[in-house]
C-alpha cells in the first residue's frame, strides 16, 4: 500500500493514476488519522520551499511523519520540492527543512547555464545513477525524466547521492539515506520511465 501525502501542494491524482495502471493499491493521507497503517509514503511538492513547508505543518501531519520516517523507518520518497523539504534549509526560503537528510538546497548559478532561458531548469534530461539501487532497476541506461526547478539538492554526505544530471554542470537529482529517498524530477510526468521508477519504489 502506497500512501500519498496530500497537504495541498502537488498533483496527487497523477500519482494515483500511475499506480492504478500498475495495479498497486494507494491511499491519500490528508490527516494524521489517514496515516495509520501506512507502509510506504510519497511526499510530493511543487512551488516555493517555505509555502510547501508551511502547508505541510498546517496539515497537522508533520510530527507523525517524523515518527513514521525517523523512528519506524518507513520507506519514503520525496519528489521535487518534496525532496528539497527533506534537507536542512533552502536558499529559496527562511524556514528550516525536515532535516531527514543532511543537505542544503542551493540555487543554480545562472552564469554557468548556456541556454537562452536559464531558469527554471525545465524539460527532459538524462538521469545518471551513481550506484546500484532497486529504485532505478531497468533505468540504468538512457532514462529520461521531466524536470522543473531552479534549486538543487546539495548533499553534505556524498554517500547519500543516488543519481546526477547535468545543467550548467553536474547536480544531484536523486538521493537515498537508509529508508529515505528523494528525486528532483517528476516521475508522474515522465511517461514509462517515471512509471517504472514509481513501481520500483512500491517494490522496495
Amino acid at each position: 500500500m502506497i500512501t500519498i501525502i496530500d497537504y495541498g501542494v502537488g498533483n496527487i491524482n497523477a500519482f494515483v493514476n500511475v499506480y492504478k495502471r500498475v495495479n498497486v493499491p494507494v491511499k491519500i493521507a490528508r490527516t494524521v488519522a489517514d496515516l495509520e497503517g501506512a507502509q510506504k509514503l510519497i511526499l510530493p511538492g511543487v512551488g516555493h520551499f517555505d509555502h510547501a513547508l508551511t502547508e505541510l505543518i498546517k496539515s497537522g501531519m508533520r510530527e507523525k511523519l517524523d515518527e513514521l520516517v525517523l523512528v519506524k523507518k518507513l520507506p519514503v520518497i520525496g519528489i521535487c520540492v518534496g525532496m528539497q523539504m527533506m534537507g536542512n534549509s533552502s536558499e529559496e526560503g527562511n524556514l528550516e527543512g525536515l532535516k531527514w537528510i543532511d543537505a542544503n538546497i542551493k540555487k543554480f548559478d545562472e552564469t554557468k547555464i548556456h541556454q537562452v532561458t536559464r531558469l527554471p531548469h525545465m524539460g527532459w534530461n538524462d538521469v545518471n545513477p551513481t550506484k546500484t539501487s532497486q529504485l532505478f532497476e531497468g533505468l540504468e541506461n538512457e532514462a529520461l525524466f521531466y524536470f522543473l526547478h531552479s534549486y538543487y539538492f546539495q548533499c553534505n554526505n556524498t554517500a547519500d547521492i543516488l543519481a546526477t544530471a547535468e545543467y550548467g554542470g553536474e547536480f544531484v537529482c536523486a538521493v537515498n539515506h537508509e529508508n529515505i529517498y528523494g528525486i528532483q524530477f517528476h516521475p508522474e510526468k515522465s511517461h514509462h520511465y517515471g512509471e517504472t521508477l514509481l513501481h520500483n519504489f512500491a517494490k522496495l
